[in-house]
Parts: structure tokens; sequence; C-alpha cells
């Protein structure tokens, strides 16, 4: 088993306190990924569990066992870096073997084993080259073979991605998925790509300035982010956020326009932030729906357009994949259906639950 326990763990640099109070469970053979931009501290946390810095404060368990004091390599982690960390002087068999020679494990065996691990990664036609004869891909593929003929309790990825081209990030989150699948090791990848963490993770851990913002799986924090700065970093194109005020049945935006939301009682005069997920409004004709706007610009994705429009002055970004002639100047309608809308306090900027929110969502989806 390798359950990985984090309880109330601080991290300081002399006087600057990077991380204080941050508490985890990832359960045996769970991917989870530590989503984040850079100097959120999701890098500093994953080192802090690998043993490559020492813990200021807080506790950490692997397996059941205090690891506070144990050296990385006796923690039963594996871990996969973003430059890879390859030994150029060595082919690729010599580099995927070279924890098993060095705990003097017999060369019969050794050989098998390396075997059978660049079979499992697609190596095998590779063993006798030099890292710098590989493709990127090719020496990803090497670092993680290496940390998988070890068998370890624990994958460790530290934004193993991010030096690949976009096609070859998204055939090498396949292969990692694949084979986390495959070995039921517990898995921890760090990235600050949104798009990783929401196609690789069973569970989503959501952080900022060096704290825990949520945890949750991909849908769970996409369909209910539990702050602005969450729901603002998960879903591309980024959520629109428009400031207004409760009254009544709906929010009333800056310039008078009111965005239709229910289950709203006992909150009148309440500030907040309305967010509006890009793909979920609808555009339609001048004069229809619940709000008029006029088109800045359009952006052409191919399969769908981004418009970016205006409501007055209040800008808005609508994901779409209707084939509409839009021009920049143009009158348009904008539909925001009652579930659509998710609110955040104004003051915290935690997200205030609306009720039956999940059923008028689902509504205004059907």
């Amino acid at each position: 088993m390798a359950e990985i326990t984090i309880r109330n763990i601080a991290k300081t640099y002399g006087k600057t306190t990077v991380m204080e109070g941050v508490n985890l469970d990832i359960r045996n053979g769970e991917f989870v990924v530590i989503l984040g931009p850079s100097g959120c501290g999701k890098s500093t946390l994953l080192r802090l569990i690998a043993g490559l810095e020492e813990i200021t404060g807080g506790e950490i368990t692997i397996a059941g066992q205090v690891v506070n004091q144990l050296e990385p390599r006796e923690r039963g982690c594996a871990m996969v870096f973003q430059n890879y960390a390859l030994y150029p002087h060595m082919t690729v068999a010599e580099n995927i073997g070279y924890a098993l020679k060095v705990a003097r494990v017999p060369k019969a065996e050794r050989l098998s084993r390396i075997a059978q691990t660049a079979a499992s990664v697609g190596l095998t036609d590779y063993l006798d080259r030099k890292p710098g004869q590989l493709s990127g891909g090719q020496r990803q593929r090497v670092a993680m073979a290496r940390a998988i003929i070890r068998e370890p309790k624990v994958f460790l990825f530290d934004e193993p991605l991010s030096n690949l081209d976009a096609t070859l990030r998204v055939q090498m989150r396949h292969e990692i998925r694949k084979i986390h699948n495959r070995i039921g090791a517990t898995s921890v990848f760090v990235t600050h790509d949104q798009h990783e963490g929401m196609t690789l993770a069973d569970r989503l851990v959501v952080m900022n300035k060096g704290t825990i913002e949520q945890v949750g799986t991909p849908e769970d924090i996409y369909e209910r982010p539990a702050s602005v700065y969450v729901a603002g970093f998960i879903g591309s194109p980024a959520m629109n956020f428009l400031p207004g005020q409760i009254e009544r049945d709906a929010v009333v935006l800056e310039n008078g326009v009111r965005l239709p939301v229910s289950g709203l009682s006992g909150r009148d005069g309440t500030m907040v932030l309305a967010g509006l997920r890009p793909e979920r409004l609808a555009l339609a004709g001048p004069g229809q729906g619940q709000v008029g706007a006029r088109v800045d610009f359009v952006e052409e994705l191919g399969s769908a357009r981004l418009a970016h429009v205006l409501v007055d002055d209040i800008s808005l970004s609508i994901l779409t994949g209707e084939k509409l002639r839009l021009a920049q100047g143009d009158d348009i309608g904008i539909f925001i259906a009652p579930g659509v809308v998710q609110l955040f306090d104004g003051a915290t900027g935690l997200r205030i639950d609306i009720a039956s929110d999940a059923a008028l969502r689902a509504e205004a989806l059907s």
C-alpha cells in the first residue's frame, strides 16, 4: 500500500515562509495532479514528498511510515524530472538499468528487467543509442523507464512534459496514464498546464501561494470551483467575471443589466462576481436573448469561434461552434440561462452556493 498523508506541512527559506498548514491525503493507486501557476508551491510540495527538500514543520507518511527523516532513496519513490536527467555517456539500456547496477542486481536479471521495461515504453529498438541520438519524447520515455524499473511505491512527476512540443505532449500524456494504469503505483504529477491536469488526474489539487485552494475530481472543480482563483485558472477559455449586486432573483451588473439567478433569497445587497463560462453562453440575433451586445473581435479556432463582445463597456468571451457571420461592430444578443451563472463573494472571492445549482445547470445544458 502506498497512501501518502501530508499533515500541516510548512516550509521556510530563512525568514520567508513559502508553505504553511498544507494537508492532503493521496490514496493508494491514485493519480493526483498538483496544479497551479509558477511560484505557487507545487514543485516544492513534490520535492518535500521526495525528500529533496527538508520539511520545516509537519509530517509526511508514505505507506503508513513517517518519512520526515528518511533519505530520498529510502522513501520508495521514483521521480521523473522536467530535464530528463539522463547520463549522456551511457546507452539507453545503461541509463534504464543504472539503479539496478548500483543495487548489485545480478547481470542476467538486470538485462531481463531492462528488456521488459524498455518494451513497456516502446524503447526496444533504441537500447544501444545514447540520449543525444534520441528525440525529446524518446528521452522522456527513457526517464520514465528508469523510474519504472525500480518498481517504486510512488511515482513523482515534476512537469515532465514541459520541454516537449504540443503533439508529443498529448502523446506522452496518454503514455503516462497507460503506464500508471498498468503498474498501479500511486502517482503525483506536478504541472502548470490545466489540460494535462484535467486529462490525467483522478483528483486535482489546485495550489495558490503555498496553500491548497481546492481538491476534487476534474469535473467537480470545473463545475463547482471553490473560489474566483480556481474558477479563473480552470477552464479554457477562461471564465468571464462580472461585478454586480444581488437583488431578489437576479444579479444586477454595474451597467444595470440583470442576470437571472434562482435561489438567492436572503442575500439582497450582497456584492458579487458573476462567473460565466464562455462555452455556456449562446449567441443570437439582434434583439434576442437576455442581453444585447456588440462584437469587438472574433478568434477563429477551426472547430469553433471565440467571440469577444461588449455589453456596454463590459467585455465578454463567448465560445461557439456555430458558423455565424460576425464582424466588428455587429449587434448581437446573448442567451444566459439561470443555471449557467456561478456566483462568488465580492469581498472574499469564495463561492456562493445557489439553491438547486446543479439541477439548474443540468437543465440549462439539456
